[in-house]
């Protein structure tokens, strides 16, 4: 069964936050929420954890997941970026946005894209993922949490907690928020390409090149 963390939006407690982390330190898998709406978290090389997301959700091999990061300065690890693409993520950051960049060797080869050799990032405004974050000191490896035959995310805590309660191992409900993904700019090619129009705003993407 999974545990439930009923945490504040504003103030989150720190012993929850602080049991939420060990949880997934201990190759747990989570559900959280963020700036746009819950998704699935584990650590980053934690491989039964990506597996499970996979299952949940039906994943092909060709999915990108993404790495939830604390700062820009964590997200640069991860990702290889040129001037240009800087100054238009930077920009948006932190927001409902998530970010189609070149990997580093940081990455796990099991993460890419298998032709790309890409991976997604963000980093997300919302106080309890930051905490999360803070605490937690390395990404968190992320999938939206949309189920198969839905056509929206899931929004409640003890929703989530029902439904997929034998699949994970932790729900932080911290309240309703929302039910539209981040807007996703591939900036691996030559140009940006929106993959898929979300919660963040796409104009000035648009203007890049």
């Amino acid at each position: 069964m999974a545990k439930y963390f009923d945490v504040h939006p504003d103030n989150p407690q720190r012993r929850a936050i602080a049991s939420v982390v060990d949880i997934i330190r201990r190759d747990g898998l989570v559900a959280y929420p963020t700036d746009s709406c819950f998704a699935l978290g584990c650590r980053l090389g934690n491989a039964s954890g990506i597996e499970r997301i996979r299952q949940i959700r039906r994943l092909d091999e060709a999915h990108h997941f993404t790495l939830v990061c604390r700062d820009f300065a964590q997200l640069g690890q991860f990702v290889h970026i040129n001037n240009v693409v800087f100054r238009a993520v930077k920009a948006s950051t932190p927001g409902s946005y998530t970010f189609i960049l070149p990997a580093t060797k940081e990455v796990p080869r099991r993460l890419l894209h298998p032709k790309k050799k890409t991976v997604g990032v963000r980093i997300p405004d919302h106080v309890v993922t930051r905490a999360l974050l803070d605490e937690l000191g390395e990404p968190l490896l992320s999938s939206t949490l949309l189920l198969p035959g839905h056509e929206e995310p899931l929004t409640q805590g003890w929703e989530i907690k029902d439904e997929l309660d034998n699949v994970l191992d932790a729900v932080i409900d911290s309240g309703d928020c929302g039910t539209e993904p981040t807007t996703v700019v591939d900036f691996s090619g030559d140009e940006p390409e929106i993959l898929r129009r979300g919660a963040g705003d796409t104009s000035r993407f648009e203007a890049v090149g």
